[in-house]
């Protein structure tokens, strides 16, 4: 499979300046972003250069119940064998018969990791100031798991390492870190935020030297979720989704699960190559795994389980992604699904997964899955 190559000098890319060399040396040196065609090599490949762990949700517990006027949820936890137990919101239809599509709802990152599972689902309690002031910003107001339970769906939100029931101890945190969230006029959530993304520098290095990686880990949480949600009776055929850092979550299990059914992702595909000149300080590390470059670029690994369906959302105005890359990007995977199979959707939004969008999810994942 060829890819067309749309290069830029080396020389001309924003942050690296005088070094920016070191980016054309590299490529050549180790062949950045080879090509990579769809298939389980690519995907074992993959794998295994990030690191990806082999984790399972074991001794799940129901914690709690509610129901409301439309829903019925239930908040469980379970264990991966280390750290504290991960907690999780199953949302139902009030009254729903029978077993039900299943969607796995992936939170995204967006500099908080106070919160997790809650920024995208209601819960027995009110949402925080600092959560509705996140889904006001960047999911047009709502909480998009409760809704799309509302569609007809079982929806598990499971919180994930650094975030909500998952996220560290302050007191495990250096010192240097903690100096940087000292501001008495933030809320504690705020703080905790603040030292949490600088906290993520330190949890990389941990990962790297064990042999994996942090989107490794992520993604091992996930896969254990998603086979969680897949055992129960009470659920059918599973999809996923998710915004930014849940999106990039979202194309890792699509990639590894060959049995997730349908794959949605909104707001985090781009080429890599373009992110070089001036995009790769916005993203977690999550999107850099140590390795992952020299196997395949990122459209590529969120492309790998064609023909299988795939939504991808971009946003025309996404200020953390270059125009350049994602047209490059949907050009990439719809060279992957010459039979179809393959959504990608251009919207006239910045980096979001506001209503309209989510309306767009919704609908092409009953169309997959049912509902």
């Amino acid at each position: 499979m060829r890819e067309p190559r749309h290069l830029r000098p080396f020389s001309e890319l924003r942050h690296l300046g005088p070094f920016s060399g070191l980016a054309e040396l590299a490529e050549r040196r180790h062949g950045l972003f080879p090509e990579a065609a769809p298939g389980p090599a690519l995907r074992k490949a993959a794998r295994e250069a990030i690191g990806t762990l082999d984790l399972a949700a074991g001794d799940v517990r129901v914690e709690r119940s509610w129901t409301t006027q439309d829903l019925s949820g239930e908040e469980l936890s379970w264990s991966v064998g280390f750290g504290p137990r991960t907690h999780a919101y199953l949302l139902k239809p009030r009254d729903a018969e029978g077993p039900l599509p299943g969607v796995l709802a992936l939170h995204c990152h967006a500099g908080m990791k106070w919160a997790g599972k809650e920024k995208i689902a209601d819960g027995p309690e009110p949402a925080t100031p600092e959560v509705l002031r996140l889904r006001e910003q960047i999911y047009g107001g709502r909480a998009y798991a409760s809704e799309l339970a509302r569609r007809g769906f079982a929806v598990l939100v499971p919180d994930v390492i650094g975030w909500g029931s998952r996220r560290f101890d302050p007191a495990d945190m250096p010192e240097r870190v903690l100096a940087q969230a000292n501001d008495p006029g933030m809320s504690e959530a705020d703080r905790y935020d603040v030292a949490a993304g600088h906290h993520e520098h330190v949890l990389e290095k941990y990962c790297t030297l064990l042999g994996t990686s942090l989107a490794g880990v992520v993604a091992g949480e996930d896969l254990a979720a998603a086979a969680y949600l897949r055992s129960r009776p009470d659920i059918g055929r599973i999809g996923c989704v998710g915004l930014s850092g849940g999106g990039l979550r979202a194309g890792l299990l699509g990639a590894f699960d060959t049995e997730v059914a349908a794959v949605a992702v909104a707001a985090m595909v781009s080429t890599y190559r373009e992110l070089l000149d001036g995009y790769v300080a916005g993203h977690t590390w999550m999107f850099f795994p140590p390795g992952l470059s020299r196997v395949c670029d990122w459209p590529a690994l969120v492309a790998a389980r064609a023909p299988e369906p795939l939504l991808v959302m971009y946003g025309e105005r996404d200020q953390l992604f270059p125009s350049a890359g994602m047209h490059a990007a949907h050009e990439a995977i719809a060279r992957r699904h010459p039979g179809g199979g393959y959504e990608g959707v251009f919207f006239d939004a910045p980096h979001v997964f506001d209503v309209p969008m989510q309306e767009h999810a919704f609908t092409w994942l009953e169309r997959h899955l049912g509902g």
